[in-house]
């Protein structure tokens, strides 16, 4: 009887510990991720979409747009505000809730 709830209580604790590890493997994984270095593939994904971003603030809209694009936005925009009413329509709407 004691040999019995001996190893029921082993049983217990073994899957108790068992889910501790598997949680524990689990975090220091992603913590094990992060710290390390990207792998050059990403490294180089990110370093052209900083590039980019810091051009678009040079250039102060997209980069690289050429006359034709300007010329394609206005009259998307004339388009627009022909069948939606007047207004900025390269601004968030505001909203006021009564």
């Amino acid at each position: 009887m004691i040999l019995h709830q001996i190893l029921r209580l082993s049983s217990l604790f073994r899957s108790a510990v068992s889910v501790h590890l598997r949680r524990n493997i689990g975090l220091s994984a992603i913590v094990f991720n992060k710290a390390k270095e990207l792998d050059p593939v990403q490294k180089l994904f990110l370093d052209k979409i900083r590039e980019y971003n810091t051009k678009s603030k040079q250039a102060g809209g997209p980069v690289d747009a050429g006359p034709e694009f300007q010329k394609d936005i206005n009259e998307s925009l004339a388009r627009l505000q022909r069948a939606y009413g007047e207004g900025d329509l390269t601004k968030f709407p505001e909203f006021k809730f009564e």
